[in-house]
């Protein structure tokens, strides 16, 4: 498995990396982890978009779901399209609310709102807790996570390995569970443990330090720091990260590849 981080900007695009958003490649399937603002740029990078097998979302926020707008003109105008994507559409792995969000975030007035409707290119399934799938070559397994809004942390399996993404969650139990001995923990750490605060608010992001200890907990690989916020200091993010779990961790940076 390769993972691929199209952006890694926590709450937003930061000055080096558009918002979140990732790829992984997993033998002939290669499916989108969330599609953040900018993120639609740098995969046109690494794939035509039409050879997408799958996008999970793991929360419908704007950072982590915005350039899917992008994503449906290209599937509904591209001239030169290399299959009726009205045929064969593109498996969306969501929230339950996904199609209505989508749609609104797509139609630039009330009147088109109410008559857009995306499954003429995309084909949109609910996640859930504890509900599992397949991409091609891809197993994928979901819980439900402590944020704001639905949400989920996506647990990824190919060939003996697996990926677990967070996605946006504060301290929660189901994070350790579905990370459990995972080869690799791709997590938020949106913030610092303490200096704006004596601690971080619960329900909402992890520090650098929690998702160390979420990572110790579930006895994981390796732990990627993503998500950390512009305005935060990454590298004491990444030391608090380190002093909370004795395997390797590291942060990860736009348009770089990290193998599984």
């Amino acid at each position: 498995m390769e993972l691929i981080v199209l952006g890694c900007a926590g709450s937003g695009p930061g000055p080096t990396s558009p918002a979140s958003g990732y790829l992984v490649r997993a033998g002939a399937t290669t499916v989108a982890l969330d599609m953040g603002n900018g993120t639609f740029g740098p995969l046109q990078r690494h794939l035509d978009p039409f050879e997408l097998d799958a996008v999970a979302f793991s929360h419908l926020h704007p950072d982590h779901c915005a350039d899917f707008t992008a994503l449906a003109v290209h599937r509904r105008y591209h001239p030169y399209k290399p299959y009726d994507p009205a045929v064969r559409r593109l498996p969306v792995l969501a929230p339950e609310e996904a199609p209505e969000r989508f749609a609104a975030a797509y139609a630039p007035s009330a009147q088109e709102r109410a008559e857009t409707d995306m499954t003429d290119v995309f084909a949109f399934t609910p996640l859930s807790d504890g509900a599992s799938t397949a991409v091609g070559d891809v197993g994928v397994e979901a819980r439900v996570v402590d944020h704001l809004c639905e949400a989920y942390a996506l647990r990824l399996e190919h060939a003996g390995r697996s990926l677990v993404y967070s996605g946006d969650t504060g301290p929660c139990d189901a994070l350790v569970e579905l990370a459990r001995d995972a080869d690799v923990l791709l997590a938020e750490a949106t913030w610092p443990h303490t200096g704006v605060w004596d601690e971080p608010p619960p329900g909402v992001h992890l520090s650098g330090r929690q998702a160390g200890e979420h990572a110790s907990k579930a006895g994981v690989g390796r732990l990627l720091i993503t998500h950390v916020a512009a305005w935060f200091d990454r590298e004491a993010i990444l030391a608090e990260a380190r002093a909370a779990f004795d395997g390797p961790v590291e942060l990860v940076e736009a348009d770089r590849a990290y193998l599984i």
